[in-house]
């Protein structure tokens, strides 16, 4: 199948500006730059459009990565205790408005949502054969980034088929949660009446993409109703299922195991086109693969990186005997080098344990010098396993509980882990409940989950350390963008 490669567009999204002087005859010129307000003229207009929409999905490596730093599976690692100050404070539970971390997450996920609602402000300009379907993707990838932004900081701006402009800041104000979330619902119950369970072009949005995301913002608003009929129309009709041969499954994080039967919504990486420090989130690779590497390391199958976001042991203990997870997830660095005799540095909090799912792996000759910016592997956002688990979850919890089918979904999951049904549960009730919050931890970890399954759920204060209960919840909305408003935003509780 032909892969979606998200390339980096230049086009304008915001207005042009033609800058002209009275006097001076050498500036009075007219602008070779393509004005956005004359731009979808074309089909090919709006697909480019769109392209540069999905290009922002490649940042958010940065939301993966911290949401696992976050929780309590993993430490935030590096160099040093300095090494990225911003990481080693979220880890720490003492990140503030400053931090430039979360200042990045806000302005590319806001990135991405102004992306979309460009094409959605002009999507009646012109009409073409297919157009719904683009518009369904638009609002697909707009959900996800205000997803995304709800998760992280609550109360945001919403602003629909219209971008924000510079200026709109002192006009625009931060809009309850409840209601973004309505407009998340709304999108992507459009985008899963528009679009096919299989597209021709593989990265591309699918109907199970929308009601898989659409179950999940149900879920995280406690709809479970809601979330458990949409989840069962995507199981019972939906072209996914778990990858269950036992090879496959172990490889499945490999890179020659992309956009499998088990991929719900993937985003597309590739190595062949660099970056650098200076601009993260214009690499066309998986950044957060390098940061995950081992430090000096020299051996087979993995090449080096920079040590952040290493499992604790409280994690690899959390698995049982026999579950084929615990080695899918987890690289025991020690064990390895004595197989192999590869060898490595160790850096700061070294645990032993590295995150295997996404690990820099052996590759080809066209990847650009500076592999650890330009890693390929793609990031598995919803695998049907989280399908399966959210499901159990919302037919356990809605108001008139489905035990029994929770048990089905969980089972599943579990005997695909296991390989055999002598591993499978039983329970009814909470303690279903608080299994099916551990079978997340398991199935989930390294895949940047697992803070906002602690938060929505209740259990991140028993779980993190320096998590304070009232306040952690979210994160601080950036200094910079309060100030951008004249300071008439108000900031997240707890922080200043």
């Amino acid at each position: 199948m032909k892969k979606l490669h998200i390339k980096y567009l230049a086009f304008f999204l915001f207005s042009s500006i033609l800058i002209t002087s009275c006097s001076d005859d050498f500036v009075d010129v007219e602008s070779t730059a393509e004005n956005s307000e004359d731009y979808f003229n074309t089909e090919e207009d709006y697909q480019n459009a769109l392209i540069g929409a999905y290009d922002m999905l490649q940042s958010s490596y940065l939301n993966v990565l911290l949401g696992e730093i976050a929780s309590d599976n993993t430490l935030a690692g590096g160099e040093s205790a300095t090494d990225v100050v911003a990481i080693q404070e979220i880890d720490d539970m003492i990140h503030t408005s400053e931090n430039q971390q979360l200042r990045d997450i806000w302005g590319w996920m806001f990135a991405g949502v102004n992306r979309a609602n460009y094409i959605l402000e002009f999507k009646d300009k012109i009409d073409f054969s297919g157009k719904e379907e683009v518009v369904a993707q638009a609002r697909f990838l707009r959900a996800y980034y205000y997803f995304e932004l709800v998760k992280w900081f609550g109360d945001v701006p919403l602003v629909v088929d219209q971008r924000i402009l510079f200026g709109d800041q002192f006009n625009v104000d931060r809009t309850p949660k409840s209601e973004v979330y309505a407009q998340i619902e709304q999108d992507l119950i459009f985008a899963a009446n528009n679009l096919p369970y299989v597209q021709s072009e593989t990265g591309r949005v699918t109907k199970g993409a929308a009601e898989a995301l659409l179950g999940k913002a149900y879920l995280y608003q406690n709809k479970f109703t809601e979330a458990a009929d949409v989840l069962d129309n995507l199981i019972l009709n939906g072209p996914h299922s778990l990858v269950t041969d036992a090879a496959t499954f172990m490889d499945l994080f490999e890179n020659d195991n992309e956009n499998s039967v088990e991929s719900v919504f993937e985003v597309q990486y590739t190595e062949t086109q660099g970056a650098g420090f200076g601009c993260l989130q214009c690499s066309e690779g998986n950044v957060a693969v390098g940061f995950n590497g081992v430090r000096g390391y020299e051996g087979p199958e993995f090449t080096s990186g920079f040590s952040f976001n290493v499992p604790v042991q409280d994690l690899v203990d959390a698995f049982e005997d026999g579950d084929m997870r615990k080695d899918i997830t987890i690289l025991d660095i020690n064990a390895w080098a004595t197989q192999t005799g590869a060898e490595f540095n160790t850096g700061f909090e070294h645990t032993g344990y590295f995150n295997k799912k996404y690990l820099p792996r052996k590759r080809g000759t066209d990847a650009q010098a500076d592999r650890n910016l330009t890693n390929p592997n793609n990031y598995r956002a919803i695998r049907f396993a989280d399908v399966l688990l959210m499901a159990a979850e919302a037919h356990n919890r809605k108001p008139s509980a489905n035990d029994a089918k929770a048990l089905e979904y969980l089972n599943l999951v579990r005997q695909r882990a296991f390989g055999d049904m002598l591993h499978n549960i039983s329970e009814t009730g909470a303690n279903l409940t608080a299994i099916i919050f551990n079978e997340r931890r398991l199935e989930l970890a390294g895949e940047g989950h697992r803070f906002f399954d602690l938060v929505r759920t209740g259990e991140a204060a028993a779980n993190i350390s320096g998590f304070q209960t009232g306040k952690n919840e979210l994160f601080p909305i950036p200094a910079i963008e309060i100030q951008l408003t004249g300071n008439r935003w108000s900031q997240n509780q707890g922080y200043n």
